[in-house]
């Protein structure tokens, strides 16, 4: 139970950070791309400081998925974790329209343009990260101290570049905690097919580099 909690904390921050830097900068103006890309980096490399040590700080429904896939995982707690994120994201999404009202469609991700580019886009970028998390979570022989500076960077970093395509989600639970919310259900199966099969591919990989057997 307190893995979930944990769980629901983080999720809950970084759509209310992430997702409110989005409504806030479109109703000032004051944050821009970069301090919205920032804002999500930021959150996830705190939040892993804050509550890493109790639920292992996925806040993310693939990267359960993934840690499941690679054995780092037990995988019949995976509905507990999804429904956990799940939660936290449509609570943050909730308490993000009563306090600044239905803004940017309370940072829902849709495609810039055509469905492809956005889908590709959020498998790299999942994948990307889930090699990061990996290397830094399951292997020994990295940093272990800067997990959370290493994973609050990839974030940030696709946000930044990922962000005008596709919304850079790489996390289903971020992006259907504005859409219930909203009820704007554009194209979210991208956001819930890539980024699965984005960091399940990272996970089986990085397995197969560091030569597990």
């Amino acid at each position: 139970m307190r893995a979930l909690v944990a769980e629901f904390i983080g999720t809950f921050a970084l759509v209310f950070a992430g997702c409110g830097a989005i409504m806030v900068d479109a109703s000032t103006h004051q944050l821009g791309h970069v301090g919205v890309a920032l804002s999500f980096g930021l959150v996830i490399m705190v939040m892993i400081y804050a509550v890493g040590h109790i639920s292992g700080a996925h806040f993310n429904p693939a990267v359960t998925l993934a840690f499941a896939t690679a054995r780092h995982f037990p995988l019949p707690r995976v509905p507990a974790y999804w429904g956990a994120q799940v939660a936290g994201a449509v609570a943050a999404s909730i308490v993000l329209r009563a306090t600044l009202g239905d803004v940017a469609s309370l940072g829902a991700t849709t495609p810039a343009g055509s469905a492809g580019p956005s889908l590709v886009f959020e498998l790299l970028l999942s994948a990307a990260l889930m090699l990061v998390i990996m290397a830094v979570a399951t292997d020994t022989r990295a940093v272990g101290e800067a997990a959370a500076i290493a994973i609050g960077g990839a974030v940030g970093l696709s946000a930044l570049f990922g962000g005008p395509v596709s919304g850079a989600s790489m996390n289903p639970a971020r992006s259907l905690g504005p859409a219930i919310v909203a009820g704007r259900f554009d194209e979210i199966w991208i956001y819930l097919v890539g980024p699965c099969v984005g960091t399940v591919a990272a996970a089986v990989l990085y397995v197969w580099l560091r030569e597990e057997h």
